[in-house]
């Protein structure tokens, strides 16, 4: 009797370079191979170079004076401090002047991309003008703009402009009242972490009432009077007290008080301004990908134009608005740089530039430089990353 093989057929064998999985792995291994061979010859044709100009490697000079001063700092800072201390004072400068200006971008630039999508004429063509006019100049240009022609245009010391609040305004920058806390203010700053917990905690619960009951509770107003109140409470309740001392104007500069210097100012200015132009775009196009039936539902629900917006259409546009976002908050960081143009202290003028300059050692201060925005572009990257997994769509 004759039997007949069902059975799989085996695959038919083919040559050894013709398996596309042994030429993948033979082509990754030449590739590696070959990236290798190029990073030694890097590594060994500097090596070589810095021997014959008779120069050392290392990074000991951080522990060495700097022997230079700083206009401006966030600790204190003298000619003896060493060069790790110039390093952190390089990193603490550019990380006040990005999260600063990120928030302001934010806030201009939300603010001009609905704005843009006014019904009322005047509104959307202000908006227009500003996005075209800012994003088309140089950044560059803008920074010398708001140091040159305006900081330093304006009055001597003994002419300071008088601001609300104690404030005066000179060629020397802006100076603000400094708030002086008694002990007791911890208690405060306790009072406000227990508050941010507790809104937490509410809108846990506010979300999760709404999807029982189909109720919904006012999160952020409630969110807002817990922030106020509870800190309110334990001020009373501890006695604490916040003093303020006033900048007083002596015989040449004002004593007291906070300088914010005009390097400072105009390099905040012209990245928040500039950048919010770009960030108005994003949340103009955000809020236009959202389909049009979308609005249309909600009008049917009887939502009013600015439920509409805080409720149904923002939120679905941030999914599309957050990951060009995170490439604006990435270029602000990165573009803080251009602050050595116009000599504020941050990272690039104070370590890739002074310290460069006084101890020689390139490889190591571009390194290090290099190696601090890669930080911190990755740390934003995934904390918006984060928030963009968040608010994006869940499939069901």
């Amino acid at each position: 009797m004759t039997t007949l093989d069902t059975g799989p057929a085996a695959a038919p064998r083919v040559s050894f370079f013709n398996d596309p999985v042994i030429r993948g792995i033979i082509y990754q291994v030449v590739v590696a191979g070959l990236l290798i061979a190029f990073i030694v010859w890097i590594v060994g044709n500097t090596a070589a170079n810095l021997a014959a100009q008779n120069k050392t490697t290392g990074f000991d000079f951080l522990w060495k004076t700097a022997g230079f001063d700083i206009s401006f700092a966030l600790f204190p800072w003298s000619r003896a401090s060493f060069y790790w201390e110039a390093f952190l004072v390089g990193i603490t400068n550019t990380l006040l002047v990005a999260f600063v200006g990120i928030i302001f971008a934010t806030m201009l630039g939300f603010t001009i991309g609905i704005a843009r999508l006014s019904s009322n004429f005047i509104v959307s063509r202000l908006a227009t003008v500003y996005v075209e006019t800012i994003r088309n100049i140089p950044l560059l240009l803008q920074l010398f703009f708001w140091y040159f022609a305006v900081l330093k245009a304006m009055p001597s010391v003994r002419e300071s402009i008088l601001l609300p609040f104690d404030s005066f305004i000179n060629q020397r920058g802006i100076f603000v009242p400094r708030p002086m806390p008694d002990e007791q203010f911890g208690f405060v700053w306790i009072g406000v972490a227990l508050a941010i917990l507790a809104i937490i905690a509410l809108r846990f619960w506010a979300k999760k009432r709404l999807e029982t009951t189909g109720r919904r509770f006012p999160v952020f107003l409630s969110s807002v009077a817990l922030l106020i109140v509870l800190p309110g409470l334990v001020w009373f309740a501890s006695g604490a007290s916040v003093a303020f001392e006033p900048p007083v104007l002596e015989r040449f500069n004002f004593k007291g008080g906070i300088q914010l210097p005009p390097e400072f100012v105009a390099l905040l200015f012209g990245l928040s301004i500039y950048t919010a132009s770009f960030i108005a775009e994003t949340v103009r196009a955000g809020i236009q990908a959202v389909n049009k039936g979308q609005t249309e539902a909600a009008q049917s629900l009887g939502l009013k134009e600015g439920d509409r917006l805080r409720l149904v259409i923002v939120p679905q546009a941030m999914r599309v608005i957050i990951p060009p976002l995170t490439s604006q908050y990435l270029n602000l960081t990165k573009n803080s740089s251009l602050g050595a143009a116009i000599g504020y202290p941050e990272l690039v003028n104070v370590f890739a530039g002074t310290a460069l300059n006084q101890t020689g050692r390139a490889i190591e201060c571009i390194a290090l430089t290099m190696l601090v925005y890669l930080i911190f572009s990755l740390l934003t990257s995934v904390i918006m990353n984060w928030y963009n997994a968040r608010v994006s769509l869940v499939e069901r």
